[in-house]
């Protein structure tokens, strides 16, 4: 296993959740992407997308995935950074990317008023079904492991499929 780890997957599919967990275990530094890019813009990504689009909210996830640099880290990224493929090249590049698999269903509950959530980029008229559907073969294509955590799994079975 690289020494670098970064979670990919839908909004509500657990990669701050698991991914703070997981990084304390294993003793990484943890870095949240949305945090990364609010840091560095000096605002929120909701008022990004508001004023500025979703196109211009990904162009900006995509510059700050591009200059990154881990060291003994977990990444928990933004659930658009697939769309990214130069951004989604240079993770692989540096760790094992995980995709942290969860039904529509799930993430339908665990997301609270899906059609009107806030915080997901997604064009006008796209609903969570639609980005869930587009990115899903993108999930599985930049992923070197793939955990189903349609319930949240134990520290144990997590580090299970990371051997």
């Amino acid at each position: 296993m690289a020494n670098n780890i970064i979670l990919i997957g839908m909004p509500g599919s657990g990669k701050s959740t698991v991914g703070v967990q997981l990084a304390k275990h294993l003793g990484l530094d943890f870095i949240d992407t949305d945090l990364v890019i609010q840091t560095n813009q000096g605002r929120m990504l909701q008022d990004i997308f508001d004023n500025d689009g979703y196109q211009v909210l990904r162009d900006i996830e995509e510059k700050e995935l591009l200059q990154l640099q881990l060291s003994n880290d977990l990444v928990s990224t933004g659930g658009s950074a697939v769309y990214s493929d130069a951004a989604m090249k240079h993770l692989r590049s540096q760790g094992t990317v995980i995709y942290l698999s969860v039904s529509f269903e799930e993430i339908e509950k665990r997301i609270n008023d899906s059609e009107n959530s806030r915080g997901i980029a997604k064009s006008d008229g796209q609903t969570l079904k639609d980005i869930y559907d587009e990115r899903l073969p993108l999930y599985e294509k930049y992923a070197d492991v793939t955990i189903d955590n349609e319930t949240f799994m134990s520290m144990e079975d997590i580090l299970s499929h990371l051997k």
